[in-house]
Protein backbone atom coordinates (compact mmCIF):
# COMPACT_ATOMS: atom_id res chain seq x y z
CA UNK A 1 0.00 0.00 0.00
CA UNK A 2 2.85 2.39 0.89
CA UNK A 3 4.55 1.67 -2.44
CA UNK A 4 1.30 2.32 -4.29
CA UNK A 5 0.79 5.61 -2.45
CA UNK A 6 4.44 6.61 -3.00
CA UNK A 7 4.09 5.87 -6.72
CA UNK A 8 0.93 7.98 -6.91
CA UNK A 9 2.67 10.91 -5.19
CA UNK A 10 5.61 10.62 -7.58
CA UNK A 11 3.21 10.60 -10.56
CA UNK A 12 1.45 13.71 -9.19
CA UNK A 13 4.77 15.48 -8.69
CA UNK A 14 5.85 14.72 -12.24
CA UNK A 15 2.45 15.87 -13.58
CA UNK A 16 2.82 19.19 -11.72
CA UNK A 17 6.35 19.51 -13.09
CA UNK A 18 5.04 18.83 -16.61
CA UNK A 19 2.33 21.45 -16.18
CA UNK A 20 4.94 23.98 -15.03
CA UNK A 21 7.14 23.11 -18.02
CA UNK A 22 4.15 23.48 -20.37
CA UNK A 23 3.31 26.90 -18.90
CA UNK A 24 6.95 27.99 -19.25
CA UNK A 25 7.00 26.71 -22.83
CA UNK A 26 3.79 28.56 -23.63
CA UNK A 27 5.30 31.73 -22.15
CA UNK A 28 8.48 31.16 -24.16
CA UNK A 29 6.44 30.55 -27.32
CA UNK A 30 4.47 33.74 -26.69
CA UNK A 31 7.67 35.75 -26.18
CA UNK A 32 9.22 34.25 -29.33
CA UNK A 33 6.09 35.08 -31.34
CA UNK A 34 5.94 38.68 -30.12
CA UNK A 35 9.70 39.22 -30.52
CA UNK A 36 9.48 37.88 -34.08
CA UNK A 37 6.68 40.31 -34.92
CA UNK A 38 8.61 43.24 -33.45
CA UNK A 39 11.63 42.31 -35.61
CA UNK A 40 9.44 41.84 -38.69
CA UNK A 41 7.76 45.24 -38.35
CA UNK A 42 10.88 47.04 -37.06
CA UNK A 43 9.39 48.28 -33.81
CA UNK A 44 9.97 47.82 -30.09
CA UNK A 45 6.25 48.29 -29.38
CA UNK A 46 4.26 45.05 -29.13
CA UNK A 47 0.94 46.77 -29.84
CA UNK A 48 2.24 48.41 -33.02
CA UNK A 49 3.69 45.09 -34.19
CA UNK A 50 0.43 43.25 -33.47
CA UNK A 51 -1.66 45.93 -35.22
CA UNK A 52 0.64 45.89 -38.24
CA UNK A 53 0.57 42.10 -38.42
CA UNK A 54 -3.20 41.87 -37.98
CA UNK A 55 -3.76 44.50 -40.68
CA UNK A 56 -1.29 42.80 -43.04
CA UNK A 57 -3.14 39.51 -42.57
CA UNK A 58 -6.48 41.24 -43.15
CA UNK A 59 -5.15 42.62 -46.43
CA UNK A 60 -3.65 39.29 -47.50
CA UNK A 61 -6.78 37.26 -46.79
CA UNK A 62 -9.34 39.90 -47.78
CA UNK A 63 -12.51 38.53 -49.34
CA UNK A 64 -12.36 40.05 -52.80
CA UNK A 65 -15.07 40.13 -55.44
CA UNK A 66 -12.88 37.94 -57.67
CA UNK A 67 -13.29 35.03 -55.22
CA UNK A 68 -17.07 35.29 -55.30
CA UNK A 69 -17.73 33.66 -58.65
CA UNK A 70 -21.39 32.95 -59.28
CA UNK A 71 -22.72 35.27 -56.59
CA UNK A 72 -25.18 37.97 -57.56
CA UNK A 73 -23.73 40.86 -55.53
CA UNK A 74 -20.00 40.42 -55.46
CA UNK A 75 -18.05 42.88 -53.37
CA UNK A 76 -14.64 43.43 -51.81
CA UNK A 77 -14.64 43.30 -48.01
CA UNK A 78 -11.64 45.11 -46.57
CA UNK A 79 -10.90 45.49 -42.86
CA UNK A 80 -8.44 47.45 -40.75
CA UNK A 81 -7.90 47.61 -36.98
CA UNK A 82 -6.76 50.62 -35.00
CA UNK A 83 -6.78 51.50 -31.32
CA UNK A 84 -9.42 53.77 -29.90
CA UNK A 85 -9.96 54.89 -26.34
CA UNK A 86 -8.40 52.90 -23.53
CA UNK A 87 -9.61 49.31 -23.70
CA UNK A 88 -11.08 49.51 -27.17
CA UNK A 89 -10.23 48.51 -30.72
CA UNK A 90 -11.81 50.07 -33.77
CA UNK A 91 -12.56 47.84 -36.74
CA UNK A 92 -13.02 49.66 -40.04
CA UNK A 93 -14.98 47.70 -42.63
CA UNK A 94 -14.99 48.88 -46.22
CA UNK A 95 -17.13 47.17 -48.82
CA UNK A 96 -16.81 47.94 -52.51
CA UNK A 97 -18.98 46.76 -55.35
CA UNK A 98 -17.45 44.53 -58.02
CA UNK A 99 -17.03 47.51 -60.36
CA UNK A 100 -15.43 49.59 -57.59
CA UNK A 101 -18.07 52.29 -57.80
CA UNK A 102 -20.21 51.75 -54.69
CA UNK A 103 -18.19 52.10 -51.48
CA UNK A 104 -19.58 51.77 -47.95
CA UNK A 105 -17.55 52.27 -44.77
CA UNK A 106 -18.56 51.16 -41.31
CA UNK A 107 -16.63 51.56 -38.06
CA UNK A 108 -17.25 49.19 -35.17
CA UNK A 109 -15.92 49.73 -31.66
CA UNK A 110 -14.85 46.54 -29.88
CA UNK A 111 -14.56 46.96 -26.11
CA UNK A 112 -11.97 44.48 -24.82
CA UNK A 113 -12.05 44.91 -21.05
CA UNK A 114 -13.62 41.96 -19.26
CA UNK A 115 -13.79 39.62 -22.25
CA UNK A 116 -12.01 36.38 -23.03
CA UNK A 117 -9.40 37.38 -25.63
CA UNK A 118 -9.71 34.10 -27.53
CA UNK A 119 -10.97 34.67 -31.09
CA UNK A 120 -13.11 31.84 -32.45
CA UNK A 121 -13.48 31.29 -36.17
CA UNK A 122 -15.26 28.98 -38.60
CA UNK A 123 -14.46 28.08 -42.20
CA UNK A 124 -17.45 26.12 -43.55
CA UNK A 125 -16.50 23.66 -46.28
CA UNK A 126 -19.44 24.69 -48.44
CA UNK A 127 -18.62 28.40 -48.40
CA UNK A 128 -16.03 30.81 -49.73
CA UNK A 129 -15.29 32.60 -46.47
CA UNK A 130 -14.07 32.17 -42.93
CA UNK A 131 -15.86 34.12 -40.24
CA UNK A 132 -14.10 35.38 -37.12
CA UNK A 133 -16.37 36.00 -34.16
CA UNK A 134 -16.45 38.84 -31.66
CA UNK A 135 -15.32 37.39 -28.30
CA UNK A 136 -17.70 39.72 -26.41
CA UNK A 137 -20.97 38.34 -27.81
CA UNK A 138 -20.03 35.66 -30.39
CA UNK A 139 -21.52 37.74 -33.22
CA UNK A 140 -19.70 37.72 -36.57
CA UNK A 141 -16.86 40.26 -36.43
CA UNK A 142 -15.34 39.96 -39.89
CA UNK A 143 -15.09 37.70 -42.93
CA UNK A 144 -12.01 36.69 -44.88
CA UNK A 145 -11.43 34.39 -47.82
CA UNK A 146 -11.74 30.70 -46.90
CA UNK A 147 -8.23 29.77 -45.73
CA UNK A 148 -7.89 27.75 -42.52
CA UNK A 149 -4.24 28.65 -41.95
CA UNK A 150 -4.85 32.34 -42.61
CA UNK A 151 -7.87 32.40 -40.29
CA UNK A 152 -5.87 30.63 -37.59
CA UNK A 153 -2.97 33.06 -37.86
CA UNK A 154 -5.32 36.05 -37.85
CA UNK A 155 -7.21 34.70 -34.82
CA UNK A 156 -3.90 34.23 -33.00
CA UNK A 157 -2.69 37.75 -33.80
CA UNK A 158 -6.03 39.30 -32.79
CA UNK A 159 -6.08 37.31 -29.55
CA UNK A 160 -2.63 38.64 -28.67
CA UNK A 161 -3.71 42.15 -29.69
CA UNK A 162 -6.77 42.00 -27.43
CA UNK A 163 -4.61 40.81 -24.51
CA UNK A 164 -2.22 43.68 -25.17
CA UNK A 165 -5.00 46.29 -25.25
CA UNK A 166 -6.50 44.80 -22.08
CA UNK A 167 -3.25 45.62 -20.26
CA UNK A 168 -4.00 49.28 -20.84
Amino acid sequence: MAMLLGGALLACASAVSSADDAAALQGAEQRTYLDGLKRLYLTDNERQALLAHSNALLETYALRAGYQVGQAQRQDLLYRFSTGNSGELILREESRGAQGTAIAVRNQRVAVFGIDPFIRYECPTDGIRCVLFNPADSSPLLSIVRDHDGAGELAKALSFLIRNVQKG
